[in-house]
């Protein structure tokens, strides 16, 4: 089977679990095939090498030399205006409906399921409300 995601200096990824989670980075250099050299001087990540399996890579490429010092690869960060891109994205807010889900407690639940059965029952009686469509008839031809 072929990759379909290749890494690239400059990408930027998301962290989705470990000591940094939650947050961006972007790859300074890829090591090997298990791990990359990170750094994300703009959201006090400070540089060291991580395995892939704790990153998500988006589709954010920044324009920076190869191992380029923080201070560069702050500015290309600044300069692509990757956070309010990454704030937009449909991404963050799935991440952020997950996380507010986990938080709520047994009574939250169930005010949820009480909104859905309610929902439910104002839908079935506007279509109940709907005109009935004519029946249709049985065809005719007959193999």
């Amino acid at each position: 089977m072929m990759f379909k995601c290749f890494i690239e200096v400059g990408q930027v990824a998301y962290i989705s679990f470990g000591l940094h989670a939650g947050r961006m980075v972007q790859i300074i250099d890829a090591i090997d095939q298990k791990g990359a050299l990170v750094d994300g001087p703009c959201i006090q990540v400070r540089r060291y090498i991580m395995p892939f399996k704790c990153m998500e890579l988006t589709d954010f490429i920044l324009k920076f030399p190869h191992s380029a010092r923080p201070k560069y690869v702050g500015q290309a960060w600044q300069k692509a205006d990757t956070s309010r891109k990454w704030a937009a994205m449909g991404w963050v807010k799935k991440i952020k409906a997950r996380e507010r889900k986990a938080k709520m407690t047994d009574f939250d639940h169930y005010k949820v399921m009480k909104a859905k059965k309610r929902r439910k029952r104002i839908i079935k009686l506007e279509v109940r409300k709907l005109p009935k469509a004519p029946p249709r008839r049985p065809s005719t031809c007959t193999l």
